[in-house]
């Protein structure tokens, strides 16, 4: 069985493309990349790595992306949830659902980001 995560990408929809690259920032630790195309304004999250588990995608600005708690969930994969979430209150974001067990496979929680998006986490502890 291949190792190739079949979700291959992923965009966030912003209101303001320079909060919501700070608020991610400062969430996972992790410097995103500016740039512009076809319009839009986008933050790159970092490349993923060819043959691994994860995805990799942009936050986004323009006419047609709007956050919205609607629609489908992105999960982030963090090592502890509790510490992600305290970073989330400290910049702005809200916690929807806190830590919850997911038997076997972990943990989740939902939050709501400085654009409106309603995003989750995921940890195996």
């Amino acid at each position: 069985m291949s190792k190739v995560n079949p979700v291959g990408w992923f965009e966030i929809p912003t209101q303001n493309i320079i909060r919501a690259k700070g608020f991610y920032e400062k969430i996972f630790e992790k410097k995103l990349s500016l740039d512009q195309m076809n319009g839009w304004k986008l933050a790159w999250f970092p490349k993923m790595i060819e043959e691994e588990y994860g995805a990799t995608g942009t936050l986004i600005e323009g006419d047609s992306y709007v956050p919205s708690h609607e629609g489908s969930l992105v999960y982030f994969s963090v090592p502890d949830i509790d510490a992600t979430l305290k970073k989330i209150e400290e910049n702005g974001g809200r916690i929807l659902l806190s830590k919850k067990s997911i038997g076997e496979h972990g943990f989740i929680a939902n939050f709501e980001d400085c654009e409106g998006n309603r995003v989750a986490l995921h940890s195996k502890t």
